[in-house]
């Protein structure tokens, strides 16, 4: 218990070091905020200026592809090329319908890369279109299609979309009335409304047999999106759409989502073979039910249906002091009736019902009633046993009929060609920031466009990345319970290491002597040796009333000793010519009992403390010769 009580005093007092660290740290933080507020005067010109300076040094360029393409923008030169639209969308209001969502062309508000500017989409709760036309058409033949870009939600976003979508190729594609009915082959990217994250995959599929064309959505992504909408970073979309009918979604250039075109599009892009009679009718006679009451069970004759379920407690009985005749609601003697009270149109005032205080110290007010109780003979209405429907059908569905509409598009990537790109949104949030799109065929192509736009964006961002401390704190301001659980962390693995590594009080060794072999003495010492050490067993006994006593009784008995013994050696010595038949008659007796003797003097020195000096232990063995009973009478004084 000692130990564990030590070893969780320095449990304690970690922590309690950690915690005035902090506290010490917390303090010079202040005295450093403290200086620099007393400086900030003269420093504040140069803060801004310095506050859009990166970290660190990059030199930017505008990315050129390296390859063929099929569309580049990195806004660097404005916004020629692009057309803004001039209708409205149909259905609506005049006002709300229009397309007046204002379009600037400017830097990251973070993380700025000098002269790297980017589309920004500047209005709230109005609608916004944009669009352009690609460098040349992409027709889905035999090469992939690759659609990059970036997006940044500055201020995050709690209700909007930063899709792009691909305008489908014809004759009156006229850009100036881009809106939301416009035809398009494919919309990509993302989007969010409450806490609903999403990644848009969809294409426009024509249906050989009717010509119509009907949207389908890729399947969801399977990871969290919610990180790349609220963390204000600059995020890199790709889409990748090959010939063998397969597409892949990547962020950061990592892939999200990929699945078959044929296989992982709701609804799918071909229909099923067989479908549903809708002329088929379900018989008057078909019998769904797999289970039926017993026709043939019997209701037992000592059911009785009209026993309640609830009767009185014929057992209870009325507690004293129950106050009958007191109700248990009484006016309020402080009401008062209103200035403006008029009887003749409001009717004779009262007084409103307050609890009666008299209630309040007696077990209950007005009439008593006998509470309710279960009553053991209801039974409730009687239902016969349910058994299996011999006359079951099983569920009942409409015959299948082979599918008038039915077709076979094994190559869904064979879609309508591509001509133009838009963005149409609406969002309750402002300045989303797009840059660098690129349309190409070659992935190596939108990797190096990758690298020469979004790859410095994302080393600026890194550079300019508090380090984990500073997050750590940074989190702790707005959660003050996070510093119990910073100081719970560092205390944990301190306070195990002090528990379990540090040293131990080590216990004292014990020197376990074996006896040493006795010398054969007479009977008669014998015996009073043994009535001696009878005595030192009942001092003993007596040692913890009164121990200084004692031991100072021990010394002066154990001096006493001695000299009767170092007398009675003496006379052993001048008798032991005359007394050496008597010594051979004992001789079996005395080995018997040495044998009890040293038994005994051992149990002592088993106990015996080892705390006893050098010093002592040789003045002992000096003072008690060779006899065992001596030794073990000397120890137990060292040990009181």
């Amino acid at each position: 218990i000692t130990k564990m009580r030590f070893q969780w005093d320095w449990l304690c007092l970690g922590v309690l070091i950690i915690s005035s660290v902090t506290a010490e740290t917390e303090n010079e933080d202040n005295l450093d905020a403290d200086v620099e507020e007393e400086d900030f005067d003269m420093q504040s010109q140069e803060a801004e200026v310095e506050k859009d300076k990166p970290s660190i040094e990059v030199v930017y360029q505008t990315p050129k592809p390296t390859g063929e393409v099929y569309f580049t923008e990195t806004f660097d030169g404005g916004l020629s090329g692009w057309v803004l639209s001039k209708t409205k969308k149909e259905e609506m209001d005049g006002n709300i319908a229009k397309y007046d969502g204002r379009w600037e062309v400017e830097e990251l508000k973070e993380n700025t890369v000098p002269g790297d500017r980017g589309l920004v989409l500047k209005s709230v709760a109005k609608h916004h279109a944009i669009s352009a036309m690609l460098t040349k058409p992409f027709v889905f033949d035999n090469q992939p299609l690759i659609v990059q870009y970036e997006v940044n939600f500055q201020k995050g976003i709690d209700c909007g979309g930063a899709y792009i979508k691909l305008l489908s190729s014809s004759d009156d594609l006229n850009l100036e009335y881009f809106f939301d009915k416009t035809p398009y082959t494919i919309m990509f990217g993302p989007d969010k409304c409450g806490e609903d994250y999403k990644l848009h995959f969809i294409f426009r599929h024509k249906n050989p047999k009717t010509g119509e064309y009907d949207e389908k959505h890729a399947k969801r992504p399977d990871i969290d999106l919610k990180k790349f909408y609220l963390d204000k970073k600059t995020h890199l979309y790709t889409l990748v759409l090959k010939p063998d009918d397969t597409f892949e979604m990547l962020i950061d250039q990592t892939v999200v989502s990929k699945g078959s075109l044929l296989e992982n599009m709701v609804p799918p892009v071909n229909p099923s073979k067989e479908i549903e009679d809708p002329s088929d009718k379900k018989p008057d006679d078909w019998d769904e039910r797999p289970k039926i009451p017993d026709p043939n069970a019997v209701k037992p004759d000592d059911w009785d249906e009209d026993e309640p379920s609830k009767i009185e407690d014929p057992d209870a009985v009325k507690p004293e002091g129950w106050l009958d005749d007191e109700p248990q609601y009484v006016p309020d003697p402080n009401a008062k009736k209103p200035k403006d009270w008029d009887e003749e149109m409001d009717g004779e005032w009262e007084a409103p019902q307050i609890p009666n205080p008299k209630c309040e110290t007696a077990p209950g007010c007005g009439e008593w009633v006998r509470p309710m109780k279960n009553n053991p003979k209801y039974k409730g209405k009687w239902r016969a046993p349910m058994i299996d429907n011999p006359n079951f059908q099983g569920i009942w569905s409409p015959r299948k009929i082979p599918n008038p509409d039915y077709f076979e598009d094994l190559h869904p990537f064979k879609m309508t060609t591509v001509s133009a790109i838009g963005l149409e949104l609406w969002s309750m949030t402002s300045d989303i920031y797009f840059d660098n799109f690129i349309i190409c065929s070659e992935k190596e192509v939108a990797d190096r466009w990758a690298a020469d736009g979004w790859g410095l964006k994302k080393l600026v961002a890194s550079a300019n990345e508090p380090g984990m401390f500073s997050q750590l704190v940074t989190a702790a301001e707005d959660h003050p319970w996070l510093w119990v659980l910073y100081i719970l962390t560092l205390a944990l693995p301190v306070g195990l290491g002090v528990l379990f590594c540090w040293p131990a009080k080590k216990t004292d060794e014990y020197d376990f002597k074996k006896t040493d072999v006795c010398k054969q003495i007479r009977k008669g010492e014998l015996k009073q040796e043994e009535e001696e050490f009878e005595d030192d067993e009942i001092e003993e006994e007596k040692e913890n009333e009164d121990p200084a006593e004692d031991e100072r009784r021990e010394m002066e008995e154990t001096k006493r000793e001695l000299i009767k013994k170092m007398g009675r050696e003496a006379s052993f010595s001048e008798d032991e010519g005359e007394g050496g038949e008597d010594i051979d008659d004992e001789e079996e007796v005395a080995d018997e009992e040495e044998n009890d003797v040293a038994d005994a003097s051992q149990e002592e020195g088993d106990m015996s403390n080892k705390s006893d000096s050098e010093d002592e232990r040789k003045e002992a063995d000096e003072g008690t010769g060779d006899h065992p009973l001596q030794s073990v009478r000397k120890r137990r004084v060292r040990k009181d």
